[in-house]
């Protein structure tokens, strides 16, 4: 027996995949308890899209009648009570059996008919009426249809009269259901026993009630190719009414147009949500965006200042190839060429005049700019701490409201209280002078300028004196060939010219080596600084611009779906 058409079938699994995605999607928003049970009862209802609920006294064959409709003997039949829970048959690809509670077994089976109907196999009438509330209260409200099966040998017992009272408030289309007209003498007989329900029916529900006189033995028996008795068992009549029911056009309509209103509904819902949620994040965002202001305008401030504080230092450098280019202008003459015989007093002359006192003034400015750095470290520190504070205390409730679910909100106040520990845990125990140990020792082959310069300025008298020493040579070899007056004042200016390049040349090298080597230090120190206080700061950002990130692309996958279920609409008018 089918009821939906191709076209309804598909339209049937594409609004199942759609209520799927959407839970899916409030699922990573954090979908409300009430609002979660809403949106899985409407798949449920897709899941079991028709559903059918067999009640009646046990022994009145509401398993036999099932069979039948399945055609194939699945449930257990018996004359004493086979059913004492609730059975759920559901289509599965492989037969299965998932216990659900006490009271309640869902059997999945690949037969055909379950593709399109759910069948609700009951305990007997007394047994429900014992305990009566899970078919009354989770099955029959979704019901599309309720077989009452009564067996024709004791039709309409008491209990079935108190059951049909606990179900008639529902308002569900009830099919009256005489099994086993089989054992009945004659056609008489038969038609007296469906009088008898139709009278007593009519009296409890107060409207003329629908009987269907049947042998689902019979029924089963052809189906299954051992009788050819269908016609006599009437339940082909009893299964195109069920067809007929199930497939009336405003029917079928108004079942997938209630779990999309469902879905529709919630869609608005949790989109108001995620804008609400979104302008929360804003102060999230505010907060990363003005700590990294902060830090992108302390790297631009101390790129200047150290700029400034390094032009002072290669003044100091500079200085001292001025009074190296003037010891050789004034060294180096002819008249002048007996002292330049003496080494000792040229290199002495040297570093008196031209080494002088920058070692010590150098050491002493490389000595500041440690103190800059580590006081600059320390005070960006102090406003990542006095940053947190201020946000927490003027503005907590806007930062840490509720805009989410609670293990964001609890997950953003530990990793903001995290950071604001270790900030003050580094300005409480920021030891100035450690660091400016550990910098100048990390620079010591270029900063520790005495030892540095010593051995520079060794090196330039050495060089001074072997380039007096040479020129003085020269001098005298010229004397003592009387040759003075034709090549002296040519030979001293080249030596002069000669020695003097190389001095610069060396004095530059020293000079662009100290600027390089502490120009890559003192960046190198700060920006290992900010990368410490960014990486203190990187597990917020990267939560927070996740959990943005996530909130977007919700809000375009409801977007999305919100669109889709308007067009879904739209094709149900087709039908």
């Amino acid at each position: 027996m089918r009821v939906l058409t191709p076209e309804q079938e598909a339209l049937l699994n594409s609004e199942r995949r759609l209520l799927n995605d959407l839970r899916a999607v409030l699922a990573r928003l954090g979908i409300g308890d009430e609002d979660e049970e809403s949106l899985k009862q409407s798949i449920q209802q897709l899941e079991d899209f028709f559903l059918i609920v067999v009640v009646g006294e046990f022994n009145s064959g509401k398993s036999a009648a099932i069979n039948a409709l399945l055609g194939q003997r699945t449930l257990e039949e018996g004359v004493t009570p086979t059913t004492t829970q609730v059975q759920v048959l559901r289509y599965g690809e492989i037969s299965k059996k998932t216990v659900v509670g006490a009271s309640q077994v869902v059997l999945t089976l690949p037969v055909d008919i379950l593709k399109e109907i759910c069948i609700v196999d009951t305990p007997g009438t007394n047994a429900i009426v014992r305990a009566h509330e899970t078919i009354t209260t989770q099955f029959v409200p979704r019901s599309d249809l309720v077989l009452f099966v009564t067996s024709a040998d004791r039709p309409f017992t008491e209990s079935e009269r108190i059951f049909l009272n606990y179900i008639r408030e529902w308002g569900k289309k009830v099919v009256f259901v005489v099994n086993k007209i089989d054992i009945l003498q004659n056609e008489k007989e038969i038609e007296q026993v469906v009088a008898f329900v139709r009278e007593n029916a009519r009296l409890l529900t107060g409207s003329s009630p629908v009987v269907f006189p049947v042998s689902a033995r019979m029924a089963l028996r052809a189906k299954l190719g051992e009788s050819p008795a269908l016609p006599e068992s009437r339940f082909a009549k009893l299964e195109e009414y069920v067809r007929r029911t199930l497939d009336e056009k405003s029917r079928l309509r108004l079942k997938l147009l209630n779990p999309l209103g469902v879905g529709g509904n919630l869609i608005k819902k949790y989109l108001e949500t995620a804008a609400g949620r979104m302008e929360g994040f804003k102060s999230d965002l505010d907060l990363l965006a003005d700590m990294e202001g902060q830090l992108a305008l302390y790297e631009k401030d101390m790129a200047h200042n150290f700029t400034l504080r390094m032009a002072e230092i290669e003044k100091i450098l500079f200085e001292m190839e001025g009074r190296g280019r003037a010891f050789f202008d004034e060294t180096f003459r002819l008249t002048r060429i007996l002292e330049l015989l003496n080494k000792a007093r040229i290199q002495q002359d040297f570093e008196h005049k031209v080494v002088a006192d920058m070692p010590e003034v150098l050491e002493k400015k490389a000595g500041d700019l440690i103190s800059w750095l580590v006081d600059s470290n320390l005070h960006q520190w102090q406003a990542v701490v006095a940053r947190l504070a201020a946000r927490r205390k003027e503005h907590q409730e806007r930062i840490l409201g509720d805009i989410g679910p609670e293990g964001f909100r609890q997950d953003r106040e530990r990793l903001l209280e995290a950071i604001r520990r270790e900030a003050r845990q580094v300005v409480e125990t920021y030891d100035k002078n450690r660091e400016s140990r550990k910098i100048a020792e990390n620079a010591q082959t270029t900063i520790a300028a005495s030892a540095a310069m010593e051995a520079g300025a060794v090196g330039l008298g050495a060089l001074v004196t072997a380039l007096a020493s040479t020129a003085a040579a020269d001098i005298t070899g010229m004397l003592m060939a009387g040759v003075v007056a034709a090549l002296g004042f040519f030979i001293i200016p080249a030596r002069r010219r000669q020695g003097q390049a190389r001095m610069m040349k060396k004095i530059a090298d020293l000079r662009t080596g100290i600027s390089q080597s502490l120009k890559t230090e003192f960046e190198k120190e700060i920006k290992s600084s900010l990368q410490h206080i960014r990486e203190a700061i990187a597990p917020y950002t990267r939560f927070i611009r996740a959990e943005r990130d996530k909130l977007v692309e919700a809000q375009t996958r409801l977007k999305r779906l919100q669109t889709e279920i308007g067009q879904f609409k739209e094709n149900l008018e087709s039908l």
